[in-house]
This record gives structure tokens, C-alpha cells and sequence, in this order.
């Protein structure tokens, strides 16, 4: 899933299959095994496949360690930055995005920045024109992934890379 804009490209990416299948038979990032429910409102964030939920559908609400589960694959020992918090997920496997590029950006948004290392390299709100904040942050080339974050609750919905 990408998106263009002034020559660069950027792709938003989901909870890996291989993260949701740990989060769903196992335990989360937290020690704490999958309780799911069915969401009887409708409109959570799922991150498993970048939209909102849908009443009477499956879901769960698990602790994620992103920057972890990035960390682990890329060598890089984020130290203290290493967190973990809420996402919702589906139940169950869901065929995953397939919604607009960079989902979720009605709202305000905060892009976290983070170096090949696992630092943060700062933090930007973003309003209004999303995909030109996301050109600025990747601008820096020490920037090797960002967040993309809830500023209501401050939770991870999604990371950016380039490419």
C-alpha cells in the first residue's frame, strides 16, 4: 500500500500476519492471551487491516509493542523507548488493507520519528495536509521508520516507511 507525493513514496503498513497470528493464538505483547468481543458500535481503529470497524463484528483489543516487533527484525535495541499500548484488532484473520494509502488521517495525527537505532528523533502534529508532514519527516535522512499515533489516546495506529 502506497502513496506519492513530491517524488516520494511512502508505504503504511499494518500489523505483520506474522505479529497478528502471535497476538491472536498466543499472548499479546503483554503477556496477556487474546479476549475477544464482539463491537457492537462499530468505528475502531483495526490495525490488522488499516479501517474502522463495523457493528457486530469480532474484534479485539490487545497490547502492541511496535517499535519492538520492528526492532527485532531491522538489530535495533530501542532501550527505553521500547513501549507498548492499546490497538484493536480483528479476531480473526481479515484480508487486510484495502482502504485508502494512508488511512486514518481525518483527524489530528501525531508522526513520530524514529532512527535506524530505535530513537526517537522527534515528533510532529499533524492537521491538515498529511502526506506533505510525512515528506518532511522522511526529509531527515537519519529517519528510518515513523509512527503514525492517536492524539485523543496517544496510541500507535500504523507505521511509514519509505519505499
Amino acid at each position: 500500500m502506497t502513496t506519492t507525493r513530491s517524488a516520494a513514496t511512502y508505504t503504511a503498513r499494518p500489523i505483520s500476519p506474522e505479529a497478528l497470528r502471535d497476538l491472536r493464538t498466543g499472548t499479546d505483547d503483554a503477556g496477556r492471551p487474546m479476549a475477544p468481543f464482539t463491537d457492537e458500535e462499530g468505528g475502531a481503529p483495526l490495525r490488522c487491516c488499516l479501517r474502522r470497524s463495523e457493528p457486530g463484528e469480532s474484534i479485539a483489543l490487545v497490547s502492541y509493542a511496535p517499535l519492538r516487533r520492528w526492532a527485532a527484525g531491522t538489530g535495533a535495541d530501542p532501550g527505553a523507548y521500547d513501549e507498548q499500548g492499546p490497538v484493536f484488532v480483528h479476531a480473526e484473520p481479515c484480508p487486510g488493507p484495502t482502504g485508502p494509502a494512508l488511512p486514518f488521517t481525518d483527524a489530528h495525527r501525531v508522526l513520530r520519528r524514529y532512527s535506524a537505532d530505535g530513537r526517537i528523533l522527534g515528533g510532529r502534529l499533524v492537521d491538515d495536509d498529511f502526506p506533505s508532514a510525512l515528506t518532511e519527516a522522511f526529509a531527515d535522512p537519519e529517519v528510518a521508520v515513523v509512527h503514525v499515533r492517536a492524539v485523543e489516546y496517544g496510541c500507535f495506529l500504523y507505521e511509514v516507511r519509505r519505499g
